[in-house]
């Protein structure tokens, strides 16, 4: 094993995942105003909706040779993620 080869590797994943760590905190915040327009927690959950975003992501992996397998497990964790966000932050209205 190149110990150097894999710290730079890592180094590399370490800067992905603070660019990733800010998109989810922008992604909060458009998901909080989301969640201020909704008038039921019926209107949390679109699994229509839902099902698009699967579909299109699985599209995309596949043109982009990356594993569709991989990519719906971190979506599906994703939307649960602030499905259950949403619900712990719904506020009657």
């Amino acid at each position: 094993m190149n110990r150097n080869k894999l710290k730079h590797a890592r180094t590399k994943v370490d800067q992905l995942d603070l660019k990733i760590f800010n998109l989810i905190k922008k992604r909060t915040q458009i998901i909080r105003y989301m969640l201020s327009l909704k008038k039921s927690k019926k209107e949390i959950v679109d699994r229509k909706r839902n099902n698009e975003i699967l579909k299109k992501i699985k599209n995309k992996s596949i043109k982009n040779s990356i594993d569709p397998k991989l990519t719906r497990r971190i979506w599906k964790a994703m939307i649960w993620g602030y499905v259950d966000f949403q619900r712990r932050n719904f506020k009657k209205k």
